[in-house]
């Protein structure tokens, strides 16, 4: 600081020396290459903005938006952040109506005794697999869950009318038989001398068959290095344009967000009808259940633009459905080889169908053409209950409700009907498609059900046992039922356990021989299990009680009922879940309750702690019967049956 002090004061504060009769410099003097410059400048930038400007309005004369248009992008932007559905592959999304062969139907030989007879005729037999976390329409009508009547409509209609029971035949017949079993008798039976043969015979016999055995010896050097015909498979020469595909992605490109726009997708859809055997196209398209003006119109289209009209086994029919307030209308048709497209059409403003391009292929019908259920982004706000998806899965494929409540007591035992569905979950069922002919709203004969739950997938057969009941088992022969129900009153609420305790008439401590399940006086009281009612009256002590002996020497007890149940009496016979009683408070009771107990071999046990044994297991000819009917209906399910699949029916989802 002190040198630039001198440094100032050495310098002074005279003017500066200006030579060559130059002049000071004036402040206030403007540059005229600086003017220039900033000049042209300024002409540049605004040239360079007025083209970006004019290129951005692309000739449009208003540079605002209207106001009515405006509105509409703003409402469909604020519907598209609200939305739960995550982005799909096109900005109006094909929706598929099911998988291709989500609704198979096959043509069996089945074997039905009608007296002393058998008689063998062709039985038609659907399978379904019904994804259940679909976003299916509220307009079903169903009960409300009640988990007294899960149980107590489990009376067997088949035990009851046993003629009904139909059996797979292993061989394909085209006609209906008639057969009967007789004895045959021995003395009908007349050996003659001349059905044996000679020792002389026998020996011309052998040297008439020599001759005709090759005994050369196999040269191995004249045997082929590569087995010629193992290229025979082949479905065509390989050249060039079998290279994947490539997908050329543009950079520094903008991809604005998708606005997903409901109201133009949910009124289209598209049906997978792939061929199993050489058919027409008509045929298809009504073994596929549509019918009407437009299947016969793009019939007579296909048949035009393919040369033929008829497709070979292996080709694959995709369809789009516009659905309308009228009625479904069929406007897009292409034809698969596979997975190889070969012909598209589609309808025009003139209503004409004209050829066009192949349609684009969204991930769900990729999954459909690989033949599994396309998983459905469902929001999980809207993920149903089991028991309502059940309902309205059948419903949403023209099935009764009956179909539905057999399904429903099949899986009460081992799935919670009021838990959540995720979207794995999935039924499969394997159906007797009944005769509407002969029998209106028939309900469908349950063969077969798969369950797949999370990661744990459940398979029920339905078999008829020589003891004339029906039920539901396991791949093992095991019944799918529990063998005791350990809550014998559906709504009930547990209030006493097992064990001593305080009476509370009484007023002293005694052995609590069984357990109370308190609930609304007159709530219905079910039997725990199969079994004959052994006691059905007024015990001191117990009031209203009945007892129901079952196998292996157990034996279950209701007491303080406030009534019993119409038919019910000793003697009796009543299925698990059947209605025996009614809540009350008759005997040594304080409020109305049902005391449960159970006995095995004499002695009373803990209801909530001993161990069941598994249901009833199917032993000697029923278990190997059952196993010839489970592998047949495996066999025909995976495609391997004899009986091959005759026709494909997808479902008319009328509210896709």
């Amino acid at each position: 600081m002190k040198e630039n002090r001198h440094l100032i004061k050495d310098l002074g504060q005279q003017p500066a020396l200006v030579e060559n009769g130059r002049r000071q410099p004036d402040r206030r003097q403007i540059s005229a290459r600086w003017l220039a410059g900033t000049v042209l400048t300024g002409l540049t930038s605004c040239t360079l903005m007025g083209v970006a400007l004019f290129a951005a309005l692309d000739g449009r004369e208003q540079l605002s938006l209207p106001q009515l248009q405006l509105a509409q992008i703003e409402t469909l932007s604020i519907e598209a952040k609200e939305s739960d559905e995550g982005k799909v592959d096109r900005i109006a999304q094909t929706l598929p109506r099911q998988t291709f062969d989500d609704r198979r139907r096959f043509d069996l030989s089945i074997m039905q005794k009608d007296g002393e007879r058998e008689v063998i005729r062709t039985q038609p037999f659907e399978l379904v697999r019904m994804a259940l976390a679909e976003d299916r329409p509220e307009k079903y009508k169903y009960p409300a869950f009640n988990a007294l009547t899960i149980f107590a409509n489990k009376t067997s209609k088949e035990e009851i009318k046993p003629e009904t029971n139909l059996q797979i035949y292993g061989a394909k017949i085209e006609s209906e038989i008639s057969l009967r079993n007789i004895d045959l008798s021995q003395d009908t039976i007349k050996n003659h001398a001349s059905d044996t043969l000679s020792s002389d015979e026998i020996e011309k016999s052998i040297r008439a068959s020599g001759l005709l055995l090759d005994n050369n010896i196999l040269r191995v050097a004249a045997l082929n290095y590569i087995d010629p015909e193992q290229f025979n498979n082949l479905q065509g020469s390989i050249n060039l344009s079998d290279v994947p595909d490539v997908r050329i992605i543009q950079e520094n490109v903008s991809i604005s967000p998708r606005i997903v726009n409901e109201e133009s997708s949910e009124g289209y859809s598209e049906d997978l009808i792939p061929f199993r055997k050489k058919q027409t196209f008509i045929d298809a398209l009504n073994d596929a259940n549509y019918s009407g003006e437009d299947v016969i119109k793009i019939s007579e289209a296909l048949s035009k633009f393919n040369g033929s009209d008829a497709l070979n086994a292996g080709n694959v029919l995709r369809i789009g459905i516009e659905s309308k307030p009228s009625g479904d209308h069929l406007v897009r048709a292409s034809i698969y080889n596979g997975m190889h497209h070969e012909i598209s059409i589609a309808l025009n403003d003139q209503g004409h169908f004209v050829e066009s391009t192949e349609p684009e292929m969204s991930q769900a019908l990729k999954t459909a053409f690989e033949g599994g259920v396309p998983l459905t982004n469902v929001a999980a706000s809207k993920l149903l209950k089991v028991y309502d998806a059940i309902y309205r899965a059948v419903l949403s494929y023209d099935m009764p409700q009956e179909t539905a409540q057999q399904l429903i007591n099949v899986l009460a035992n081992d799935v919670d009907l009021q838990s959540t569905v995720s979207s794995t979950d999935m039924l499969e069922v394997f159906y007797a498609v009944p005769d509407k002919d002969n029998k209106k709203d028939a309900e469908p004969e349950i063969r077969f059900v798969s369950a797949t739950f999370g990661d744990v997938t459940r398979k029920y057969y339905r078999f008829h046992s020589q003891d004339g009941t029906v039920d539901f088992y396991d791949s093992e022969g095991r019944s799918s039922k529990q063998f005791l129900l350990r809550k014998p009153v559906p709504n009930g609420r547990f209030t006493s356990p097992f064990g001593p305790r305080r009476h509370p008439v009484l007023g002293y401590v005694r052995m609590h021989t069984g357990v109370d399940w308190a609930a609304p006086r007159g709530s219905p009281i079910i039997a725990a299990g199969d079994g004959i009612i052994t006691k059905a009256s007024y015990t001191r002590g117990y009031g209203n009680h009945t007892e129901i002996r079952h196998a292996n020497g157990y034996v279950t007890s209701y007491s303080h009922q406030n009534g019993f149940a119409a038919n019910i009496k000793p003697g009796v016979k009543v299925r698990q879940g059947q209605i025996i009683g009614y809540v009350g408070s008759t005997g040594l009771s304080t409020g109305a309750h049902c005391h449960f107990e159970v006995v095995v071999n004499g002695t009373k046990v803990d209801p909530m702690r001993i161990r069941l044994p598994d249901n009833k297991s199917l032993k000697g000819q029923d278990l190997v019967a059952f196993k010839r009917d489970r592998d047949s209906i495996d066999s025909y399910i995976n495609g391997q049956g004899d009986q091959k699949l005759v026709s494909v029916a997808s479902v008319n989802d009328k509210d896709s």
